[in-house]
């Protein structure tokens, strides 16, 4: 935790480098956030009623168990149901 810690505070808050880093430094940090890889997930597609406009949600995790969770995919519907509500142009 402490080297991917140091290794976010090094990046200034960039995100794509803390695993530049660590690699760099040749550090192996299976638990840290800066070099997880978000494999799983949820796509959820729906329309408006006129079906003029789509929305498409893709909600990432790193695990199957929480891509199955009902609360998680409970959390990408109501992306979607705010993007329709709201009739978002863009993320």
């Amino acid at each position: 935790m402490i080297s991917c810690r140091k290794a976010l505070v090094e990046s200034d808050g960039d995100f794509e480098k803390p695993s530049t880093i660590c690699a760099r430094k040749d550090k192996r940090l299976p638990h840290c956030a800066a070099t997880a890889r978000a494999k799983e997930g949820v796509i959820i597609a729906t329309t408006t009623p006129d079906n003029k406009t789509g929305f498409i949600v893709t909600l990432a995790c790193e695990t199957d168990f929480v891509a199955k969770n009902t609360d998680f995919i409970a959390f990408a519907q109501s992306i979607v149901a705010v993007a329709l509500k709201n009739n978002v142009k863009s993320a």
